[in-house]
């Protein structure tokens, strides 16, 4: 049973396939129905959810399937239920499971017990599935995304700095993350990415240096100073991250026709300019209508994988 828990579950060229995949998909978004029937796809968010939730209901319904919202807080998964409980019971009512929630664990025992396909729709270590909009993205807008370089500068200990150096060494891009002391991934993060790039070329590197970090990139990305859960730390975190806000003149050192990446929510004037989130240079708009054309692909490449597809 496969399973999108975190970027690396996709080798190369299945990262690279799902890609393609997504791009057929919105070319012509009403033509492939794997989960016509409708077949269900059940949904939980524990987190506060926009785009995911748009992105994965839409796209699950352009699939022909039903998507199937679980109130998260109603279902009381891990403290009402155990999480394994959880698992069989849903994995007998849908064809596959998607999850946004806290922790990666919780999520990777819901794979373990489900028996149909689980896909992270976030938690604090991963965002594999926005990584998938974001590379199609710049797929969209540079072509050929090996050899690109990608400067993430910010909060790089985030969900977000974790799948960037995972999928963008998947890709074989060179993925530069930079934020303060303290918030740069963690060694074993940087080594797992490193021994992907072993065989999918690029590199990954963290550094505290955000001019070092933009300097040269054709992708440069950012997001918010204060995750979901860490709101009493909104004060102290705008200090430390002070010189690590993406203003135009940080991106000035990024190549001219460098584009601008942010998944959203966006606070202007912090992590981001006005200027430059809604500048020429950014696709964050094209960014985050591609959240529903890669969850159909993986969702597509997942079922096929399961022996599911119609």
């Amino acid at each position: 049973m496969r399973h999108f828990l975190a970027d690396d579950d996709l080798r190369p060229d299945e990262q690279a396939q799902v890609l393609r995949l997504a791009a057929d998909l919105k070319a012509s978004p009403y033509d492939a129905k794997p989960l016509a029937g409708p077949r269900t796809v059940a949904m939980i968010f524990d987190k506060p959810t926009l785009r995911t939730q748009a992105s994965f209901a839409a796209g699950i319904a352009e699939l022909g399937g039903y998507p199937m919202l679980v109130d998260g807080s109603l279902a009381g998964i891990g403290v009402r239920e155990s999480v394994p409980d959880v698992a069989r019971v849903l994995g007998r009512q849908a064809s596959a499971i998607v999850w946004r929630t806290f922790e990666q664990s919780f999520l990777e025992e819901m794979a373990e017990h489900a028996g149909v396909p689980v896909v992270n729709a976030l938690t604090d270590l991963f965002h594999p599935c926005q990584l998938l909009a974001d590379l199609l993205t710049v797929q969209e807008h540079r072509g050929e995304l090996a050899g690109l370089r990608v400067a993430f500068v910010g909060d790089a200990a985030c969900n977000m700095g974790n799948s960037w150096l995972l999928a963008g060494a998947t890709a074989g891009m060179h993925v530069v993350v930079s934020g303060p002391e303290g918030y740069l991934p963690s060694d074993a993060m940087l080594q797992r990415a490193t021994d992907i790039t072993s065989h999918a070329g690029g590199s990954v590197s963290a550094t505290h240096d955000p001019v070092a970090a933009v300097t040269g990139a054709d992708v440069v990305v950012t997001d918010t100073w204060v995750s979901m859960g860490k709101e009493e730390e909104s004060a102290a975190r705008e200090l430390v991250f002070a010189d690590y806000s993406l203003t135009a003149d940080l991106l000035a050192h990024a190549k001219p026709d460098a584009i601008v990446l942010h998944c959203l929510p966006a606070y202007r004037g912090k992590e981001i300019a006005g200027e430059v989130l809604d500048g020429p240079q950014s696709v964050v708009w094209d960014e985050a209508e591609n959240r529903r054309h890669a969850q159909k692909a993986v969702l597509t490449f997942l079922v096929g994988a399961a022996g599911g597809t119609s």
